[in-house]
């Protein structure tokens, strides 16, 4: 699968094109080599601009250590302990740049790494002489820190996914091939580089990922590197809550969640991220197997068509199950409607935050998606007329309607409420007086006729 020499593959043996790569991508790679240093883009950036996408992001590699490319770009900063990188600005547009990385020996992973992450490179260099060095293991094989500068061919097995290590040089735009990743890119695999089990243990996120990309590219993932996340899964239990709300992000955030989430059942993996989710769905709870895919596809779609997209929509969709599970049993102990629902909503979030952390800007939002759904049976007086008012009104209505879709809501709430805000104001407030005023305004008009 690997080769201790590259392929090269020539400007006139392969599609990508400058015209296709974002100008100050290019900036950065000229002004690199122009210094005299190795200048790549690498990983997600090339495989796309091969299978003829748009990059989301151009991310590059180089010999340059990290304090030297800040030397050169008076618009950049030194980001990350556990991997030190620079971003160089332009505007609101952050370019990676990432020295070229190798491996260590045991004997120096156990070393001592207590020097400070912006201490000057050689002071650092000075501990291991010709390295700059800072990367060390758990018990676990996971990685904590990774500093350990190299060359290309260093860099390219530290990597993790064959299609994910192709380089472009822009000293002569020929593509560097170390693991047959352009017959995978063809063949449409993914494909771990090194030992599978080893690369999970020592980043467990790579299972999360390899569905990502597998999803994301319609691409298949090899049984070499599938087999191991049926034995491993376990291991993401352990991944810090935070670090696994920017993944499901990515995860569900990519155009394909609804075939994500296929796949992350396949794999068992879904109990890691949403436990009650998963569990409802094991259970065999049709209702919210419907939901859940009308809610994902309804993302799927706006991601698709460059509409915004908001994680408190994924977050209020894929704990709805709980949270209606909780409410109908602390209501059946007497507890009023919208205090059931607050104490539910509550305890769902507690329960998940223990997985996954979520900002509490888009938990306040969640909150209100739920705590509106029994609101939509009020539709006069000043209760409804609050509710159409409401700011997220409108995330809380194409939730109902959802709900309406997937069988759980069985009256015709959605067409009610789709058709009123079609009205002008004048009709809405004829349409939402209260109920009272409307009898007495016909018992007036009867005694008139």
């Amino acid at each position: 699968m690997t080769n201790s020499q590259p392929t090269i593959i020539p400007r006139s043996e392969h599609s990508i094109s400058r015209d296709n790569i974002d100008d100050t991508a290019l900036r950065v790679l000229y002004r690199l080599h122009k210094a005299g240093f190795r200048a790549m883009l690498v990983g997600g950036g090339v495989r796309d601009l091969l299978l003829g996408h748009a990059p989301k992001d151009f991310d590059i590699a180089t010999d340059a250590h990290p304090e030297q490319v800040k030397k050169l770009f008076s618009n950049s900063r030194l980001i990350g302990r556990r991997f030190r990188l620079a971003h160089v600005f332009f505007g609101r547009e952050i370019i990676e740049v990432a020295t070229f990385r190798a491996s260590l020996s045991d004997s120096e992973a156990d070393s001592p790494l207590d020097s400070p992450v912006d201490a000057p490179l050689s002071s650092r260099a000075a501990d291991l002489q010709s390295k700059d060095t800072d990367r060390a293991h758990n018990t676990s094989g996971r990685i904590l820190r990774d500093n350990v500068y190299g060359q290309l061919d260093d860099d390219v097995w530290r990597r993790d996914f064959t299609v994910n290590a192709l380089y472009y040089d822009i000293a002569d735009y020929s593509i560097v091939d170390y693991t047959h990743a352009m017959d995978d890119v063809k063949n449409k695999v993914m494909r771990l580089i090194g030992d599978p089990h080893t690369r999970y243990r020592e980043d467990p996120v790579r299972m999360l990922r390899a569905i990502r990309f597998a999803a994301k590219l319609g691409f298949s993932i090899h049984p070499d590197s599938e087999q191991p996340i049926f034995e491993l899964g376990h291991l993401l239990a352990d991944i810090p809550p935070a670090r696994l709300y920017e993944e499901v992000l990515k995860l569900f955030h990519s155009g394909q969640g609804i075939t994500t989430l296929q796949l992350l059942r396949k794999y068992d993996l879904l109990q890691y991220l949403f436990k009650a989710a998963d569990t409802s769905l094991k259970q065999g709870d049709e209702i919210f197997e419907n939901f859940i895919q009308l809610a994902l596809q309804s993302t799927d779609n706006r991601i698709n068509q460059d509409k915004p997209v908001t994680p408190a929509f994924l977050f209020a969709a894929m704990l709805w199950g709980r949270v209606d599970q909780l409410f109908v049993e602390m209501k059946g102990n007497g507890e009023p409607t919208s205090i059931a629902m607050q104490n539910a909503s509550s305890e769902a979030l507690s329960q998940q935050i223990r997985l996954i952390s979520i900002p509490k800007r888009f938990s306040m939002v969640v909150r209100d998606i739920w705590n509106m759904q029994h609101r939509f049976q009020f539709r006069h007086g000043r209760r409804a007329k609050s509710l159409l008012m409401h700011k997220k009104f409108r995330a809380a209505y194409d939730f109902m309607c959802l709900r309406s879709q997937a069988g759980e809501v069985n009256d015709d709430s959605c067409e009610w409420w789709t058709r009123i805000q079609t009205l002008a104001p004048q009709e809405q407030d004829i349409l939402l007086k209260p109920a009272k005023a409307k009898s007495k305004k016909n018992k007036s008009a009867q005694k008139k006729t």
